[in-house]
Formats: structure tokens, sequence, C-alpha cells
């Protein structure tokens, strides 16, 4: 049987994935899924760099602002949608162009493997949640040293699901990942340069950009709603780092350097990621602009 086609690009922050889609999605009859695991949710809106509507130029885009920061919501989950996304917008005889920076979700809804179901143990959560973050990491590291290699020491809500599905499994996380054939014929490109400092100079002009458009009062509204322990902002970059200026801990200098600093560690580990991946055709976005790119995926994507 032949294998639907689609288009996915990747790459690390600050790229200019979503303008690429957009421009793909105008010559393609394109509908974008996002594949971003922060953009799910309703009101991360500055902080995890969301397309506006006038942004979207009128393209449907799907897999946003479906989720509140107060709902459970897993890998698993945002496979079982997007699948019936891609099958929907095939139906309607468009194209599924996937862009995003989430490598799991990229390697989960394209690639070979497939997450175990492990339905939620909130009295395990509760027990580790009252481990600091090196105890957890290192729990982590000891059950399963693949998985822990993949994830921020830092980022709380991941490791605490890693160790949630290691123990109730009695295996590695990593180990129960089972292979799958993949359900389409992907093409796949990706967005870099090969001067590093290209890209984190475009990640301090966002970061900027970002304060420039409210991130400061959008993350002082969401905190006053959800509360300072939320586990979703606490562990979203964009978020995390504004709340010790809102505690009166640091200024404002200090909470863009640090969201900057960490934004540019993200892409740095995005960039290890999606290298793995050797199907990927990669663009040098600082020799190649938008548009040039966009053709020379058109003509790939014409000889599939």
């Amino acid at each position: 049987m032949t294998k639907q086609k689609i288009i996915a690009i990747t790459g690390p922050s600050s790229s200019g994935k979503t303008s690429l889609a957009i421009e793909l999605a105008k010559e393609l009859n394109g509908e974008i899924i996002s594949v971003d695991s922060r953009q799910i949710y309703k009101e991360l809106d500055i902080g995890s760099a969301k397309p506006s509507m006038e942004e979207r130029q009128g393209i449907p885009h799907h897999m946003l602002d479906i989720i509140d920061v107060t709902q459970e919501y897993t890998v698993a989950n945002y496979s079982d949608m997007a699948h019936q996304i891609i099958k929907e917008i095939i139906e309607r005889g468009n194209t599924p162009i996937l862009a995003g920076g989430t490598g799991l979700y990229f390697r989960v809804l394209l690639q070979d493997f497939d997450l175990p179901r492990v339905a939620p143990n909130n009295e395990l959560r509760k027990e580790l949640d009252e481990l600091s973050n090196e105890e957890l990491y290192k729990k982590l590291q000891q059950l399963d040293c693949d998985i822990a290699e993949k994830i921020h020491f830092n980022n709380r809500v991941k490791i605490i699901r890693a160790l949630e599905v290691c123990i109730t499994l009695g295996i590695p996380m990593s180990k129960a990942q089972k292979k799958k054939e993949s359900s389409y014929d992907t093409l796949w490109f990706g967005l870099n340069s090969e001067n590093r400092d290209f890209i984190y100079e475009r990640i301090n002009n966002r970061v900027d950009m970002m304060f420039k458009q409210g991130l400061v009062k959008e993350a002082e509204h969401l905190f006053q709603k959800y509360g300072k322990e939320n586990k979703i902002l606490n562990s979203t970059i964009g978020y995390q780092e504004i709340l010790p200026y809102l505690n009166g801990e640091t200024d404002i200098k200090s909470a863009t350097d640090l969201l900057k600093q960490n934004t540019r560690r993200y892409a740095k580990r995005q960039i290890s990621w999606f290298k793995a991946n050797k199907d990927i055709i990669w663009f040098d976005i600082k020799n190649e602009d938008t548009e040039k790119i966009k053709y020379k995926i058109l003509e790939n994507y014409k000889k599939m």
C-alpha cells in the first residue's frame, strides 16, 4: 500500500521553522501541525513563541491551544491526536506539514518508536514530587541512563513521567519503547547554521522581542492564575526564568540573560537530537533565505 506523503520541518529554536512551513503551505495547499510540547497549552503564547493569528496568514494550524496548564497530557496523547489530524488533512486532499522542535514528539509520531502506555499514578507522583531536582535526576540516571541523557535535569515533569514509566513497568523506559514501521512517507528538512553564533544571536533577538511583547506581564498573569507551584510553568523555558524576578529575587536583566542562556542550551540539545536523524536534509539559514529554501523543498517534494 502506498504511504501518504508528508513534510516535516525541524531544527533549533529561532531557526524559522514556522515561517517556512507557512510559505510551503501556500504552495502545497497545506495545513500545519505544530510539533511543540509547550504550544499545545492554552495561554502560553509569548513564552512559547506561539505564532499569532496574524503570523499564521490564514493557514490552518493544528495542535495549538488544545489543553490547560492544569491538565494531564502525555506524548502518547499527542501522537494519537496528531495521527487523527494528519488523516483528516489527507482526506481533505491537503498536505500535512509538521513543524516544530520537540524531538520526542517527532520520533513517536513519524519514526519507529511507540511509547509504552502507562496510566498516571498519582500516589507515585506525589512521592516523587517530594524529591529535589537533583535527587530525581540521579534516580532516573540509575533506572534509565539513556532516557536521562535526553532530559534536562531541571525538567521535573518529564523526569517524573519517565520514572513513573520505569517503576511501573519494572524496566527502563528506553527498553520499553517498541519499534514500529512509520505510517507515512516523510520528507524531512532541517533548518540550522554551521555558524552556531548566528543561531544564538537569533535566539537572543527573539528573547528581547518577547520581553517587548509583554512576556513579564503574561508570566505574572499565569502564575497568579495557576499558582507559583504549577509544574508546567515551572518546567517551561520562557516562564521559569521570570518567576525569580516576580518574587523579587533578581532583576529584569538577570531574568533576560538567564532566558537567553537556557534557550541557547536547549537549542544545542535540539541540534544534537535531530542530527541523529540521517533522513533530514539540512539547510544553512545563514547562507540561504526562506524563499530559496522553499523552492528547494518543493523540488524535492515533487520528486517523491
